[in-house]
């Protein structure tokens, strides 16, 4: 019993001395507070002005004159400037990348526009003719005569309709127009990725580029109605997509040897040089350039000729459909019907078909395409400079 009192005592003494010890221990720790500063964070800031805005007694110019200061600084200047035609240039790429887009899906549309309305012309044409046909074999002339004369009839007015707006239009040269137009433009937006990739563009590159953007619309409009190029001009023309150069004045021939061979050193050009580049110019002159204005011209002809024929043999065949009868000496009437209608189907399918209005303006294509050949190295060859050496291309 006693031991027991003893070992109680003994076990009951060193908890209270552990607890003890815990709690001075923890009395003995400090406790690790951030030190809070106490100046003001506001005047810290503000440290650098003359002005600080929480006082009384400052005016609304003081702050306004401090802030210019601080803005006017050259350093903040350059890069103010160097942000806006950067914004600028950015800009005018997303529109560049929308017009090719734009002009690739129009492109698609008025493609599909040329097959289906040469379908759609062509089978209502022979409907019409093969009715006109059943017509003069029908025997009498009462119900059944009249509703194949009177469908055949307006089926061949709706054709000759259809066929005055296809011609009109040109589908399949609207088509060339736009693919022509997303080559360029793809063109055009990959020399801006490789201006934007080469360091900041200044505010040159940004009115060039606005410049080639116009021209391009220019050449190639995207609108039909009130904005579309003249299928059937006077005369063959080449296309132009290309914002036109400077004339810059040629030197006067009272010159000085001397003056002459130092603008040739400045420009980096030497007169043989010169004359090698002149040399190809008139060779492409001569040669490709006057063929493909004769063989546009041509094309431009047949394209006039079969716009007029097709509507005419669908007009005629329309009148002789009115006049269809399988008695007297109108019967014979229906061999003009059938004559003319078949013509006018064969007629649209090789105008059509044959894509001629996309034969007339890869010419014309063609044709601007050694124009601008031939306005670059004029240009080159009058600058004066080499700083003012840039080249025209839209592509390389």
């Amino acid at each position: 019993m006693a031991s027991l009192q003893i070992s109680s005592m003994y076990l009951s003494s060193f908890s209270f001395k552990r607890k003890h010890a815990t709690v001075s221990k923890f009395r003995r720790m400090s406790l690790l507070v951030p030190k809070i500063s106490t100046t003001n964070s506001f005047q810290e800031t503000n440290a650098s002005t003359d002005t600080n805005p929480f006082e009384e007694n400052v005016k609304p110019k003081a702050l306004y004159d401090a802030s210019v200061r601080n803005l006017n600084t050259p350093n903040n200047k350059n890069k103010i400037t160097t942000t806006t035609t950067t914004t600028k240039f950015l800009a005018i790429f997303e529109l560049v990348t929308d017009r090719v887009e734009m002009h690739h899906n129009v492109g698609k549309q008025r493609d599909n526009w040329n097959i289906l309305l040469l379908n759609s012309i062509n089978m209502i044409t022979l409907s019409a003719a093969t009715m006109s046909g059943l017509a003069a074999t029908c025997p009498g002339s009462g119900a059944p005569l009249l509703a194949l004369k009177l469908s055949s009839t307006l089926l061949f007015c709706a054709a000759t309709g259809l066929l005055l707006v296809m011609n009109k239009i040109q589908p399949s040269q609207l088509a060339e127009e736009q693919r022509n137009a997303t080559r360029l433009f793809k063109c055009l937006q990959t020399k801006m990725e490789a201006t934007v990739a080469l360091g900041s563009p200044s505010e040159e590159d940004v009115n060039d580029v606005i410049e080639k953007v116009l021209a391009l619309d220019r050449a190639y409009p995207l609108p039909l109605l009130g904005a579309m190029l003249e299928k059937f001009p006077e005369k063959f023309e080449p296309a132009v997509w290309w914002p036109r150069p400077n004339k810059i004045s040629q030197p006067h021939k009272g010159k000085a040897k001397r003056e002459k061979m130092e603008e040739e050193l400045m420009n980096g050009w030497s007169e043989e040089l010169e004359m090698e580049l002149r040399e190809v110019v008139e060779v492409s002159k001569r040669n490709d350039f006057e063929d493909y204005e004769r063989l546009g011209n041509k094309v431009l002809k047949i394209s006039k000729s079969l716009a007029i024929l097709g509507p005419s043999l669908m007009g005629i065949a329309t009148i002789g459909s009115v006049f269809v009868d399988n008695i007297g000496w109108w019967s014979w009437t229906y061999l003009v019907t059938l004559l003319a209608g078949s013509l006018a189907a064969a007629v649209n399918s090789f105008e059509h078909g044959g894509q001629v209005g996309m034969v007339f303006e890869m010419y014309r294509f063609c044709g601007g395409f050694l124009r601008l050949l031939e306005e670059t190295v004029e240009v080159t060859l009058e600058e004066k400079t080499v700083k003012c050496l840039r080249t025209r291309w839209l592509c390389n």
